[in-house]
């Protein structure tokens, strides 16, 4: 299976699917990529979202076309552009890209998600993007002057999420296996209350409570945590002490992928590069269940220039008794 940040998120509605139909350039990138690697389950991010799935249905045949059909997939609404009617970065203004659910520029934008080679059990799933910020255990509101900022009323219809988060159970091999699922927001910018700071931390502190089972029963079957935190263990910003609790969770085990570096050549365990930014992180990570085997894993740069590799991770199935 495979995590892969595209890339392909385009500035307006409709584009991102004109491209795929033009067979555009960083589409074939991923594509070849994606066929390249052959996963089984494959989790997109950066992927625009439409009503009737147009977009994703196009770039799904176009894998197929290339030899390696997905033909199975789920990919509800995203946060990211969810219009509210409040202010809810608190700057007087509406309806800005900082006032959706999740920032973005119109609604869908660089969405997320899930293809599959085995059925998906969309009567089980779990989507948890509605999910209220305030909700969370020792939720990281933003305060100023000792004041929940910028209304409570905004933290009455504030979602967690930025993007999206499930939990996903697929059938492979006739074995149940969940697939956890989420796409961070940056910790930077946000200003002096630090509510992306605090919102990214937040996000990834959900899948620990969910972990320890205080925000519903803990699963009983084999999982798979797939996730761009927008956090590194140690560099860049955020709260680096979050991730570094989720990724030592008894419930969890970090495989630790590398991968040739495409700016030197050497093997490393950052998955996103920003040249003009922060430079290189681990932000994405593929983190089995404790009691799965892990065969191999690893990151795959789809070309020299490209943001983000493709985590992938093989794991012995159907899973053994231990």
């Amino acid at each position: 299976m495979a995590l892969f940040h595209t890339g392909l998120g385009r500035d307006g509605p409709g584009i991102l699917l004109r491209d795929i139909r033009r067979d555009e350039a960083d589409v074939l990138i991923a594509r070849d990529a994606i066929v390249s690697l052959r996963p089984d389950i494959l989790l997109l991010l950066d992927i625009d979202w439409d009503l009737n799935d147009t977009t994703l249905l196009a770039l799904m045949s176009s894998l197929s076309e290339a030899g390696h059909p997905m033909p199975h997939h789920f990919a509800p609404r995203p946060n990211s552009g969810m219009a509210t009617g409040l202010d809810l970065d608190g700057d007087g203004r509406l309806g800005t890209a900082d006032d959706a659910q999740g920032w973005a520029r119109f609604a869908g934008s660089g969405g997320m998600a899930l293809l599959s080679r085995w059925p998906i059990d969309t009567e089980n799933l779990v989507d948890h993007t509605s999910f209220l910020w305030r909700d969370l255990p020792d939720a990281r509101l933003p305060q100023r002057n000792g004041q929940i900022f910028p209304s409570e009323a905004v933290y009455a219809i504030q979602r967690l999420a930025s993007t999206a988060a499930w939990e996903v159970p697929v059938q492979v091999r006739g074995h149940p296996l969940t697939l956890m699922a989420y796409h961070a927001g940056p910790p930077a910018f946000g200003g002096s209350e630090n509510r992306n700071f605090n919102r990214n931390a937040d996000e990834t502190a959900f899948w620990r409570y969910r972990l320890d089972g205080l925000l519903g029963p803990p699963l009983t079957t084999p999982f798979v945590l797939l996730a761009d935190a927008n956090l590194d263990p140690v560099g860049g910003d955020g709260d680096h002490a979050e991730i570094q609790a989720l990724l030592a969770h008894p419930a969890l085990q970090d495989p630790q992928p590398v991968g040739q570096f495409p700016a030197d050549g050497t093997q490393r365990r950052d998955t996103a590069f920003w040249r003009d930014g922060p430079g290189a992180l681990r932000v994405e990570y593929a983190l089995p269940s404790a009691t799965l085997r892990v065969l191999d894993t690893g990151l795959i740069w789809p070309s020299n220039d490209a943001r983000h590799a493709i985590v992938w991770l093989d794991i012995a199935w159907p899973p053994e008794q231990r």
